[in-house]
């Protein structure tokens, strides 16, 4: 009878006191809460270590991992053997190790074709330029993609750009538009990481970011980004950000998953100036940039959706579009335009 209340998870002394008296029911409750406890910490061992096995998906461990370590998680995924842009692919993208090629292969299928990879408008992009109190001679823009922000630099000033972005394809495109538009002359392509940019410091007069900041992280990249800068130099940088105190359920928890340093507008500027930077203006994006993005892109999804059924990818860049179209106006892009201060 020892024996039997024992595996039951009782001491030794409990035992022989309920061999003795009345079993104390409180005891057993006691008991039965610890081993639930203990069942379901052993549970979520068991589904990790599953899941590192490729039995299961990693995406909740990668999202809760990133949230809290961010840094970390991005060295412990280099550590894996990802070199630098395939962990940054999946810190945002993919979100689980064991399904990164195939989602990556996926998600190029729907944007390989597609001109513009981010929310953004030509006439948002030279609404910024028109704020700078002086035309730039030296640019660098950080995550260019496809290049629809250097193409329109290019066309309205005389400045010397370097145009960077991890994805040659990208660059191998935006290179063939220079040369056919005759600007290719006054731009540099460079492949690099925006996380180890190859450039001394006070390099460029101006640093021009749309829609990518976010990868490292804003505040990381205004810190870092910032000796780029010759003295008094600007930055043009949007981001996705808050535009309500009190956003939906679905939209805060899919953005939560998606993007979890999104801010509202003043928590971005009070970094902002304390990275060291005046602000000269901001504005929201206005809506025409995000129909310009997501109305090609939804067509895209519908065009090869048959031919990928089951793609994580796909469901995804579904979800998302989803949110864009009940919930827009909640959050937007929107562009600080900035000075590094004294």
């Amino acid at each position: 009878m020892l024996q039997q209340l024992q595996v039951g998870g009782l001491t030794l002394k409990e035992c022989k006191s309920f061999l003795d008296s009345k079993v104390q029911r409180s005891v057993l409750e006691k008991r039965l809460q610890q081993l639930d406890e203990d069942i379901a910490k052993k549970q979520q061992a068991r589904a990790l270590l599953a899941a590192m096995l490729g039995e299961d998906s990693l995406r909740l461990w990668h999202q809760q991992t990133d949230k809290l370590a961010p840094d970390a998680h991005l060295e412990w995924l280099k550590q894996q053997g990802f070199n630098e842009q395939q962990a940054l692919h999946l810190k945002w993208l993919s979100k689980d190790m064991n399904e990164h090629d195939q989602y990556m292969a996926d998600f190029m299928t729907v944007f390989q074709r597609l001109e513009r990879w981010r929310p953004s408008s030509d006439a948002d992009t030279l609404k910024a330029l028109s704020t700078l109190p002086t035309i730039p001679t030296k640019i660098i823009d950080i995550g260019c993609g496809k290049g629809f922000s250097t193409r329109l630099l290019a066309k309205h000033t005389q400045a010397q750009i370097v145009a960077v972005d991890n994805e040659q394809s990208a660059l191998d495109e935006l290179g063939e538009r220079l040369t056919e538009q005759g600007l290719d002359t006054r731009v540099t392509l460079s492949c690099a990481s925006m996380t180890d940019l190859p450039f001394p410091p006070e390099s460029f007069d101006c640093i021009w970011s749309e829609g990518s900041a976010y990868i490292m992280g804003v505040e990381q990249a205004l810190t870092q980004w910032r000796k780029l800068l010759t003295n008094r130099g600007y930055m043009v940088v949007s981001d996705l950000i808050w535009l309500t105190d009190n956003p939906s359920q679905e939209t805060v928890s899919f953005w939560e998953g998606e993007y979890p340093d999104m801010q509202t507008i003043e928590k971005r500027l009070g970094q902002m100036r304390q990275a060291g930077f005046d602000v000269i203006d901001h504005f929201t994006l206005r809506e025409q940039a995000w129909h310009d993005y997501y109305q090609p892109l939804k067509a895209r999804v519908a065009g090869v959706k048959a031919s990928m059924p089951n793609s994580n990818a796909i469901a995804d860049i579904e979800r998302e579009i989803a949110i864009y179209e009940r919930y827009l106006g909640e959050f937007g892009y929107h562009m600080f335009v900035l000075r590094k201060g004294a």
